[in-house]
């Protein structure tokens, strides 16, 4: 395998210098014989390596292999130096004087001191090259030249994986049903967890992430986040981190754990959630503990699950039980033959074809290798996929054949199938990107464009002139081969994509990329957290070309040893203590990528601008203080500047339209200085990806506007116009720049920000490729442009549009006379109208802060005007959020999700042609909205339906004596709606999905009736100020079967209604009640009593219960009770007897707040002190925390359970 792994080296070596040597012949004179013959002689041996490739066996092929691979590598350095001194002879022409240049031409090509030694060093490299021929001979080697195979066109429909969504998941059904169900029974623990374990391969990540996207959790859990550990040993800031991250999708830059866990915390508040934490390697003890101690005391509300995966049995058992788990790990067992038969169709396969009888004979074979592992299975067939039928049966019978020799090499049936998938990739240079990913830690989250820019600067991928195709495009064709034969794998979340590697894929191709046997192309990751010390460095041979440098916690590093590694090509500094870049970074003329991203580096040396072979800089994102080196100019090979700026005074290097090779430019800020205008973008060609242009009221024309040369830039797909913010008058010449910026058609998102022209220019509308659009703060525009004409648009996002009074026909694209017309050419052809649609593929639609708009024309009024048959609008829209539009005054609902806010002249929400298929309906402060359109419309399809602040809402669509079919409805808040005055009951005649019902904060509400026997899988219900309800509208709580959560917070303030008029005795009954938050008035005297009986209780909150001066000795009934607070009861003085607590047994969390008499019994001064009966959260209304000075024996007499700790392993 080593040797193998060499040869692929030796082909792209070689393949790099045979291309420079061709290009170079006749630059350099002194040379070209030289550089004539080495091309012969590397061809010769290329002729050689395809048969040699067949004679691995022998010793002596392994030897010359070993020899050759040596010299390649010096002929490829030398070749470099070459290259660079060229490069440098370039760049020192173009930054010569126009009446020098034509001296220095004739001299550009004729260094003669140079040339003499270079030709002395090509001459002895040519040498050996022949002479390694001639042992090719007498080896028995033969020539014998071999095409490459094509690379693959572009996958249609390839199968690829997702991070959260995993298609086709075979064989896990079952196991995927137990734990759901287990994650989702009721539970009387904060946190729970599933420990899956199992050896590699068997899929325990996979199941987690069918578990993580099932339905059922999503409905049942307020919150998730998924975690990805894969270390050996991590700290638990480390951890608290990456939940940090997951939980804001954001980097987390403090390192204060306070800080993180509180943050933590606000995002968990009263949710349930579901954490998964994938592929843990750690059986700390300790680090468990602090872990799951600190999450239980963040959020105390029940129900909360841990999904665990790892490989370690120890893990599994030391987390089960510190939680006191009694079900232990779930062990994940093998496939079946039929199951693994079933992956590997579905990769050879499409659906509905016929297994092959090539493929049939052999299944049993194939079965025997997969051996139950879901992930050789998955091998195989990635593997019969990319190769011929012809081939299938001696890659099963022969390439399969697992010896004992190499079962101890290699020890897993999952290594002999990988080392088959790696010999048969093609060509050479994709087994060498196979085995670089590697480098990177496991479970390491790769960006394509990352990957792509190593794998180029390693100089594995070489320009396709043939094709006429960049090297970055090649690159991408190769992360294709690797996805095809499941050696990567493809993760798409709705934010961002990226790939990963199995980690069993991963120690495979580690084993690849520094094989024993070999002395040159060395990588080396050096992390100082795993115990680095200064003295390793000097020990790293000389010659290494790859070096990821980690420096972190206090260890000192001398950055000028690098300068020990002059063939460098790829260089990644990482870690709090790398902080600056020595000068002497400019003396690695090999290097090609310099990754500083991670790093706390903040400046540049201007040496950096010596590197002339540099291709990729990747530096923080908006953290330099000097900016960027004067002469950056220089760097005429880079072709990605990764990094990112949000100023727009930030300034940008000057002439950076010399820099003709750039590919990634993430933003442009214009300047008035000399070099630094929009017409440096114009010879950049190349640009591709994203490129945000700033400071556009710089520009002085549409003349200046076109020599950004944007239309002649096919490859940039995001493109950001922005001019400066702030209030000025509509400017002619703003219209002009934006119609000299015009891109090409190829463009897939545009935003424009703070332009001040009246109107848009004609070619956007033609922007055929366009998905996305962003128009914001163009406070001067009149008109918008017609845009639903446009064939592929998803988003739309229109803000701060104050001079828009009307969005009608000209929008959609209509015309003045257009049923006419169309009705013209019907009559002329004799034919039916043929259906036009508007907005086609529009999905997410965003009006905000448009202050003057009337007048929203919708997709019903839009097939009025053009005949309700022949017109389609807006059909795939899913979402229409419209916030601060106060002055619009109706609305139309058809799509999936409503959102309005802050529209307070609306008056009336219209339904539409499509209304059956909204499934959110979302209202927020619309001050003058007086009533929601008939929910029977709605049809089955309703899901979530919020109302708030609108004062004026007298109804929620319930009309007539029909009952609406709101059988899909489950969830449902009303809050701050002082209008209205009856919740009819016929709105829950249906709803028997119903979740969630919260009713808060509607003073005049008066009527409503609810039966719970009609809303059986209720679990939450909330009632809070609601001042004139009868209590006793409120019935069947004994068929409250789902019921976990109830609050009645001071609803009933008359005279004749109190708290004890509640249906409580129906209570006795539901025995799935956990919490109950209650609210009195000051003048109530007493609980009522038949809260005794819901012994099920585990937490229980009693406020404003003015009067009542002694808590009953009934509270010791509640033998579930966990959690008890106690909030403004102003004449309570005492705590139920020590009879009565010592029953709560599991009473561990007890807060008492504005209860001055209660805080006034129980101090030093008396002998007991208050915080002896309850914990340490104790808070006074003041919210001055009491002091501990009392005597044990007296806690633990009244609350033992708040003292005892038990340990981990105690039952």
């Amino acid at each position: 395998m080593a040797d193998a792994a060499i040869s692929a080296t030796v082909k792209v070596v070689l393949g790099t210098v045979i291309s420079i040597a061709a290009d170079r012949v006749g630059m350099v004179l002194g040379v070209k014989a030289e550089l004539e013959r080495l091309g012969k002689t590397t061809a010769t041996i290329q002729g050689f390596l395809a048969d040699a490739d067949e004679k691995m066996h022998s010793q002596g092929v392994r030897g010359w292999l070993k020899e050759l691979e040596d010299e390649v590598f010096k002929a490829d350095t030398v070749l470099d130096e070459l290259n660079y001194d060229n490069l440098r002879r370039e760049v020192k022409y173009r930054n010569q004087p126009m009446k020098k240049k034509v001296c220095f031409f004739f001299s550009f090509f004729n260094a003669i001191g140079f040339s003499s030694s270079l030709a002395s060093k090509i001459r002895d490299i040519n040498t050996n090259l022949e002479r390694i021929n001639q042992r090719a001979n007498e080896l028995g080697l033969v020539i014998k030249y071999q095409i490459e195979a094509a690379l693959p066109a572009d996958a249609v429909g390839a199968r690829q994986t997702d991070s959260i969504v995993i298609p086709n998941v075979v064989g896990r059904s079952g196991d995927e049903s137990k734990i759901v169900d287990m994650l989702s029974s009721p539970s009387e623990k904060v946190l729970s967890v599933i420990p899956i374990t199992g050896s590699g391969g068997l899929g325990k990540t996979t199941l987690a992430k069918s578990v993580y996207n099932n339905p059922k959790i999503d409905g049942h859990f307020g919150q998730k986040i998924w975690v990805c550990v894969a270390k050996e040993h991590i700290k638990i800031m480390e951890l608290f981190k990456l939940i940090l991250v997951q939980l804001t999708q954001d980097e987390v830059k403090v390192d204060d754990r306070e800080v993180i866990v509180k943050k933590i915390g606000e995002k968990l508040k009263g949710q349930r959630y579901f954490l998964v934490l994938d592929d843990v390697w750690d059986h700390d003890q300790g680090l468990w503990d602090d872990c799951f101690n600190t999450l239980m005391g963040l959020n105390e509300t029940k129900g909360s699950w841990c999904l665990l995966t790892t490989r370690r049995v120890p893990v599994a058992d030391v987390v089960s039980t510190h939680l006191k788990m009694n079900s232990g790990p779930y062990f994940l067992g093998k496939l079946s033959r039929d199951e693994c038969w079933s992956i590997i169709k579905g990769k050879v396969m499409s659906a509905g074809e016929e297994v092959p009888e090539e493929l049939e004979a052999l299944k049993k074979q194939i079965l025997g290798r997969c051996d139950g592992l879901p992930l050789a299975a998955k091998l195989i067939g990635s593997l019969l996929l990319n190769s011929g039928k012809e081939e299938w049966q001696s890659i099963v019978e022969e390439g399969l054949i697992v010896e004992e020799s190499l079962l101890n090499e290699y020890q897993s049936q999952i290594n002999q199938i990988l080392k088959v998938s790696f010999d048969h990739l093609s060509p050479a240079s994709v087994k060498k990107c196979f085995a670089y990913c590697s480098i990177f830690p496991q479970d390491t989250e790769l960006g394509e464009d990352e990957l792509i820019q190593h794998w180029v600067a390693k100089g594995f991928v070489l320009p396709d002139q043939k094709n006429n195709r960049v090297m970055e495009e090649t690159g991408g064709k190769y992360l294709r081969i690797l996805l095809q034969n499941s050696l990567l794998e493809k993760v798409e979340e709705s934010w961002r994509t990226y790939y990963k590697m199995h980690d069993l894929v991963h120690d495979f191709a580690k084993s690849i990329l520094n094989p024993e046997s070999s002395n040159q192309d060395r990588y080396l990751a050096l992390d100082s957290s795993k115990g680095l010390e200064e003295n390793t460095i000097r020990t790293i041979p000389a010659s290494i070309r790859t070096l990821f440098l980690h420096v972190e916690g206090g260890v000192s590093t001398d950055m000028n040893m690098l300068l020990r590694f002059k063939c460098l090509n790829v260089l990644r500094l990482s870690g709090d203590d790398v902080k600056f870049l020595p000068s002497s970074i400019g003396k690695l003329l090999h290097l090609r990528l310099l990754d500083i991203s991670s790093s706390r580096i903040r400046s540049l040396p201007e040496s950096l601008c010596k590197l002339y072979n540099l291709q990729t800089l990747t530096m923080r994102y908006g953290e330099f203080e000097g900016g960027f080196p004067k002469r950056m100019r220089d760097l005429i090979s880079l072709r990605h500047l990764n990094y990112y700026h949000r100023r727009a005074e930030f300034k940008m290097p000057m002439q950076m339209g010399r820099l003709t090779c750039l590919q990634t430019l993430e933003f442009f800020n214009v300047s008035q200085e000399e070099g630094c205008g929009i017409e440096e973008l114009g010879t950049l060609k190349y640009l591709k990806g994203s490129l945000r242009i700033r400071n556009l009221g710089l520009v002085k024309g549409k003349e200046a506007a076109k020599q950004a040369k944007l239309f002649e830039k096919p490859d940039l797909s995001r493109l950001l116009f922005e001019w400066k913010s702030g209030d000025r008058e509509s400017d002619n010449r703003e219209e002009d720049v934006l119609e000299g910026l015009q891109p090409h058609p190829n463009l897939e998102m545009l935003e424009i920000q703070y332009f001040m022209g009246n109107k848009f220019p004609q070619w956007l509308i033609n922007l055929s490729k366009l998905e996305t659009l962003w128009i914001e703060n163009c406070k001067r525009c009149s008109e918008l442009p017609s845009l639903g004409q446009l064939p592929v648009l998803k988003h739309l996002h229109l803000e701060g549009l104050d001079n828009i009074r009307f969005i009608g026909d000209e929008f959609y694209g209509i015309t003045a006379n257009e049923e006419e017309e169309e009705e013209g050419r019907s009559r002329a052809s004799g034919s039916s109208t043929r259906r036009r649609k508007f907005f086609p593929a529009l999905e997410e639609l965003w009006v905000e802060d448009m202050g003057n708009l009337v007048e929203w024309k919708g997709a019903d009024q839009v097939r009025l005007t053009v005949g309700e048959a022949e017109a389609d609008a807006l059909p795939m829209l899913r979402n229409f959020n419209i916030q601060n539009c106060p002055q619009l005054t109706t609305l139309s609902c058809s799509c999936k999700g409503l959102y309005v806010r802050s529209c307070h002249n609306l008056t009336s929400i219209k339904t539409g042609y499509d209304t059956a298929s909204v499934e959110e309906l979302r209202i927020h402060s619309c001050d003058n909205l007086r009533e929601l359109p008939d929910l029977d419309l709605f049809g089955s399809s309703l899901r979530r339906l919020t109302i708030e602040r609108c004062p004026r809402l007298i109804s929620l669509g319930v009309n007539g004596q029909k009952c609406p079919l709101l059988r899909c409805l489950e969830e449902l808040s009303i809050d701050d709606c002082e209008g209205l005055t009856t919740i009819s009951a016929k709105m829950f005649q249906s709803c028997r999905s119903l979740r969630s019902l919260s009713v808060k904060c509607c003073p005049n509400l008066v009527s409503f009736s609810l039966n719970l026997q009609e809303t059986p899988s209720l679990e939450k219900f909330v009632l809070d100020t609601c001042p004139k309800l009868i209590p006793h509208s409120l019935k069947g709580f004994a068929f409250a079967t789902s019921l976990r959560e109830l609050s009645i917070n001071s609803p009933f303030s008359s005279d004749d209604s109190s708290v004890d008029d509640f249906d409580w005795s129906g209570l006795r009954s539901a025995s799935t009640l956990r919490e109950l938050r209650l609210e009195g008035l000051p003048h109530t005297e007493s609980l009522p009593h038949q809260l005794q009986y819901l012994t099920t209780l585990t937490s229980l909150s009693l406020d404003n219960f003015g009067g009542i001066e002694v808590l009953p000795d009934w509270i010791g009934n509640l033998v579930s009770l966990e959690t008890l607070e106690l909030w403004d009861c102003d004449k309570l003085r005492s705590l139920p007897s020590e009879a009565a607590m010592r029953r709560l047994t599991k009473l561990n969390h007890v807060e008492v707040y504005w209860c001055p008499l209660l805080r006034q019994r129980y101090t030093p001064q008396r002998g007991v002190h208050l915080k002896e009966y309850i914990s340490s959260d104790l808070t006074s209304g003041d919210s001055e925390q009491e002091g501990n000075n009392g005597a044990q024996t007296s806690v633990s007499c009244c609350f033992p359970s708040l003292l005892k700790k038990e340990k981990p392993g105690e039952s």
